[in-house]
Order: C-alpha cells, then sequence, then structure tokens
C-alpha cells in the first residue's frame, strides 16, 4: 500500500513511537481514524484503538501504525470517508445510512456509496443537559431558551430538528448555538447558555466536568412525542441514563440512544481492514479499561445496526467468527 502525502505527514510522533521495529527494518502503513471533538467519547476511545492497532494488528512485510485525529463527529466523518481523505471514522448509524442513501443532511451532495462498515461500537446517548436551576424540566420548557447542537448539519444539530417537529416546535422556537460538547459546557457554567444536546457515551467527560461543579438537571426524553420521532427514526433506541452516571443525578432518566459505527471506505485494502477488525474485537477488554463504553463494544454485537455494506476485510473476520450480517 503506498502512501499520499496526507498519510506520511499525518503520523504524528506519538505514534511513531509506538512502531516496536526500527523504520529501516520494515515499511509502515499509516491508517487514520477520525474521532470527534476531545469533550466527548470518540476522541479517548479512538486513541485507545490506534494505540491498539499499532501494537497488535498484524500485515505481512509492513507494519501498520494508527493514528486518531480529532474531528467535527459524525457528519463530517462521512464526508472525510467519502472524498477518501481518511481510512477510518466513528459515526452514529442513522447519520451513515443517511450519507449512503443521500438523504437530509446529504441531499445536496448525493450519495456517498463507497462507505463502508468495520463493525458496531457502542450505544450513544442522547443527554440533554441543563443546570438545575434553569427551569428546564421538559422539552417543552426550551421554548424561548438557548441550547447548544453543535454545527449545522451534523447529526446533533439533525437530532434537534427532529426532536423540535416531534414536540409541535421549530427552531425558531428556540435561539440555536453551534457550539462543541466542550464549549457548550462552559458557556453553560459562565450563564452564557441554557441547554447542550450531547449524543456521546456514557459517562461523557464534558458533562461530568460541568457535574462536578454545578448543580445539573437532565431532561428526559419520553411520552408520546419521543415515540412520534422514532417511528420517522427507527435508529434511535430507548435508553436510561442511570442513577449515578453524574454528581446531582439521584433518579434514572429515560432518554434515548443511537449505535455508533466504526466505518471506512471502499478503497481500503481487504487486509488492512481485517487486520484493524481483529484488532478491535480481540482487545475489547482493554477498550474498557479506557472508558466505560469499551465494555460495551462486543463482537456478537458487530453487526448491529448496520445498514450500509460491510466492507470485504471485515467482512472475512467475522466469517471466520461465524458471524453473517
Amino acid at each position: 500500500m503506498s502512501l499520499s502525502r496526507r498519510q506520511f505527514l499525518g503520523a504524528t510522533t506519538a505514534s511513531l513511537a509506538l512502531l516496536s521495529v526500527p523504520a529501516f527494518a520494515q515499511s509502515r502503513t499509516f491508517f487514520g481514524i477520525a474521532t470527534g471533538g476531545t469533550g466527548g467519547t470518540y476522541y479517548p476511545l479512538g486513541g485507545m484503538l490506534a494505540q491498539l492497532i499499532s501494537n497488535t494488528a498484524e500485515l505481512p512485510d509492513t507494519k501498520l501504525s494508527a493514528t486518531a485525529e480529532t474531528g467535527n463527529a459524525s457528519v463530517a466523518n462521512a464526508q472525510l470517508l467519502g472524498r477518501g481523505e481518511i481510512e477510518s471514522a466513528f459515526a452514529a448509524a442513522d447519520i451513515l445510512d443517511a450519507a449512503y442513501k443521500g438523504v437530509n443532511q446529504f441531499e445536496d451532495g448525493g450519495p456517498i456509496e463507497n462507505l463502508r462498515a468495520i463493525g458496531a461500537l457502542y450505544p450513544e446517548t442522547v443527554q440533554l443537559v441543563v443546570r438545575a436551576d434553569s427551569g428546564i424540566a421538559t422539552f417543552e420548557d426550551l421554548k424561548g431558551k438557548s441550547i447548544s447542537s453543535g454545527s449545522p448539519g451534523s447529526g446533533q444539530w439533525q437530532l434537534l430538528g427532529d426532536l423540535l417537529e416531534a414536540h409541535g416546535m421549530t427552531r425558531d422556537d428556540v435561539s440555536e448555538d453551534y457550539s462543541s460538547f466542550a464549549q457548550s459546557v462552559d458557556k453553560i457554567k459562565d450563564g452564557n447558555l441554557d441547554a447542550s444536546l450531547i449524543t456521546a457515551g456514557l459517562p461523557t467527560s464534558s458533562v461530568t466536568d460541568l457535574a462536578n461543579g454545578h448543580d445539573i438537571r437532565i431532561v428526559p426524553l419520553t411520552g408520546p412525542a419521543i415515540a412520534k420521532l422514532q417511528e420517522a427514526q427507527p435508529y434511535y433506541a430507548n435508553s436510561t441514563i442511570a442513577a449515578g452516571s453524574y454528581k446531582g443525578v439521584e433518579e434514572d432518566v429515560p432518554t434515548l440512544a443511537v449505535r455508533a459505527i466504526w466505518a471506512t471506505h471502499a478503497d481500503v485494502p481487504e487486509d488492512v481492514v481485517y487486520a484493524v477488525t481483529k484488532a478491535l474485537y480481540e482487545n475489547t477488554e482493554t477498550l474498557g479499561q479506557v472508558h466505560p463504553m469499551g465494555k460495551q463494544i462486543a463482537l456478537d454485537k458487530a453487526l448491529e445496526s448496520v445498514s450500509i455494506p460491510v466492507h470485504a476485510g471485515a467482512e472475512k473476520y467475522y466469517a471466520e467468527q461465524g458471524i453473517s450480517k
């Protein structure tokens, strides 16, 4: 596999330090993983996965060296894959489905038909976070309030629009902010933002940070409006934020979740994808030590919520394990 200039320049000093052999002894194949912002779950898991690949994945006659790169999450990551600018990325299942079909946020650009799945990761939980003294106890209470939904066109942005529509509201009913998870939490701390919509694995570091310094409330997402949303968007499953997930959250909170998927594109070689798939599912225990969501990555759920084609390299590994889509 030849290296592009981006791949070569994208190799960080940290990733090169993971190589266990001298540079002159083996050629190197670089493998990028686009994750998300530092305040979410994609970032820490992506970093650990990159280390696992670099330390355990095997290819004949070359050393596989992986790097995790911060990104703008699902929509941007799908577009990166579509352009072949990264070898792999984390994205929500519903966003990958929309990208492959060319609908919703992807209508203007058309279908991204080179998307391929490596495997399912963990359920991402929808968290509508406010300060306890905000006066916001239900979704309808957001009317006239400010809320962060991430960058326009992102999965978060689409979700807020869907939630507003399901509750008989529009974007004109709220003051929308486009901050990242970490930025939105800082604004809530300072009293410059009323709410943040965050979809990530539990616990989410930015929410933990907020809860450790302020009394918070996570607004329930349940009832007839949510059932209506699920009819239109079946990828969203009922979920629960357990009491004790964050400081001050003393009761279970009903909400939604969507599974995160590790995706690639059709031009990544089969042997490379086979090697990284094997590295993931044979080291889930190690990932679980980095973040609680790592414990929910399991081989028997590897194809759950996967609607786009599975890459041939991943299919080969699953076939060896007796798993089929």
